[in-house]
């Protein structure tokens, strides 16, 4: 059956003309045998009307176009333009290496570097482009063995978790072509050199005009001097002599975050000064035996860390955080770490650090310092945080104030360790000391409990036996 839609249209005369648009009668949709779904849409508008259509094959996207065409024309509207996108080529032989998901926290990273060129052998999982984040450097892998056709993206692109960075092709069929290019650029080589000769023919024909007028130049320098500099003047160096680099993605995140704290937190710092002697001497005597026993070095930061924990057990106000007109107490302690990269500084956590003793803290410093040093360690090993520690005496550091890192609302800072005169039972004596300082938020921290704080760690240092008997 055909239905026929009739729509009078009363003209300006009064008299009425009538229009059809005959279309074969179909309910919502008709799927033919080419598998094709056709949806007729009638518009309350006199004269025309709009007609999709769109082809739906397994393993092909949907795609719809829209074709406008008069009523009273009957051919033209019944014309139909048919859109195939395919999700893959080559049956199959094409994939895409794709961004993987980089945590939730991040949205977007910077192409920074490709691993391997056009025409390359991949294997599985085998890295082919690092992308640089905020936080950490994410490799993005090869879903398949086989041969890299080309590179979608380039360095330096800005690029989002699932977008396409490169083709593999599994057979290596059809990366003959990329290679055939080459041969091509000879040519365009030999082309480019014409206008570099004709360039230069310029630049000698420029010259010797400036050869002619040279004389005339000096003339009027002799009649105008130039103005002298004067003494007190800055002679800036030349923009020759300087280097413009752009920042990368976390060294921007570090500056943000960094100066955010400045702009946040109403910052203070103590200081107070530590005598090593005891804690030094605990490390030399079971050092070796504590190396045989847990296969790991004792250092002094696990002294300093279950120093942290005690004075944050002691002072949980300085474990705490304000969350706009709240504050919230955490009942756990989660330390972190401040480590320095050559690419910047991350600062990896110890969870529930209140639970492990010397050799587990030795141990996971460790591990998390070897994975930030070479770019392995992961969102998730970085995230949260209670307090921080900075130890910036492996440097040669004698002072400073660190600044907090958000969301925390404190942080320490360990120093070198300096013989110096020191007073004991009245007598002057050499001592390792070493400068300690407490950057707090001053809004929720008060003096009182600062200064409690540092001095609490102050005294299991120089007595870790404190440690063992609670006081």
């Amino acid at each position: 059956m055909l239905g026929v839609l009739r729509r009078k249209v009363a003209s300006a005369s009064g008299l009425g003309k009538s229009m059809y648009a005959v279309r074969p009668a179909v309910s919502t949709s008709r799927i033919s045998s080419a598998a094709t779904e056709e949806i007729l849409l009638l518009p309350r508008q006199c004269g025309h009307d709009r007609h999709f259509s769109h082809l739906v094959l397994p393993g092909c996207s949907e795609n719809l176009r829209p074709e406008r065409g008069a009523v009273g024309n009957l051919h033209s509207s019944l014309s139909q333009q048919i859109c195939i996108r395919p999700f893959c080529s080559n049956s199959g032989d094409l994939v895409d290496a794709v961004v993987p998901y980089m945590g939730e926290s991040i949205s977007d990273g910077t192409l920074a570097k490709l691993l391997k060129n056009p025409g390359d052998k991949v294997e599985v999982d085998e890295p082919i482009a690092q992308i640089e984040t905020d936080k950490v450097t994410i490799d993005v892998t090869s879903p398949e063995a086989g041969v890299i056709q080309k590179f979608v993206a380039k360095e330096g692109d800005t690029v989002e978790p699932g977008f396409k960075v490169a083709i593999i092709s599994k057979s290596g069929e059809g990366v003959e072509s990329v290679d055939h290019v080459a041969p091509s650029e000879k040519p365009s080589e030999k082309e480019a050199l014409k206008p570099t000769s004709s360039i230069q023919e310029k630049k000698e024909e420029e010259m010797k005009p400036k050869v002619e007028t040279a004389p005339v130049k000096e003339k009027s320098k002799g009649t105008s001097p130039p103005p002298k500099r004067s003494a007190t003047e800055p002679q800036l160096p030349p923009k020759e002599r300087e280097r413009r680099v752009p920042m990368t993605r976390l060294r921007k995140r570090v500056a943000t975050r960094l100066k955010d704290s400045q702009n946040t937190f109403a910052l203070l710092t103590t200081f107070n000064e530590v005598d090593m002697t005891n804690l030094m001497k605990l490390r030399s005597e079971y050092k070796d035996t504590f190396v045989e026993k847990h296969g790991v070095k004792l250092g002094l930061m696990s002294g300093f860390v279950k120093a942290a924990v005690s004075a944050l057990q002691n002072q949980p106000i300085v474990n705490a955080v304000i969350d706009g007109d709240d504050i919230i107490y955490r009942d756990y302690v989660d330390i972190s770490i401040a480590v320095g990269t050559p690419k910047g500084l991350v600062v990896p956590v110890l969870r529930d650090v209140d639970r492990m003793n010397f050799a587990e803290i030795e141990k996971t410093i460790n591990e998390l310092a070897k994975k930030a040093t070479n770019g392995t360690i992961s969102i998730d090993e970085m995230a949260g945080g209670s307090f921080t520690i900075s130890n910036g005496g492996v440097y040669g550091s004698l002072l400073s104030t660190p600044i907090i890192n958000p969301p925390q609302s404190a942080i320490l800072g360990m120093h070198s360790i300096v013989n110096r005169p020191m007073v004991v039972g009245g007598d002057i004596v050499s001592r390792p000391m070493m400068y300690i300082a407490l950057t707090y938020d001053h809004r929720l921290i008060d003096g009182r409990e600062a200064v409690y704080f540092l001095r609490r760690i102050k005294d299991v240092v120089e007595d870790p036996r404190r440690l063992l008997l609670d006081v």
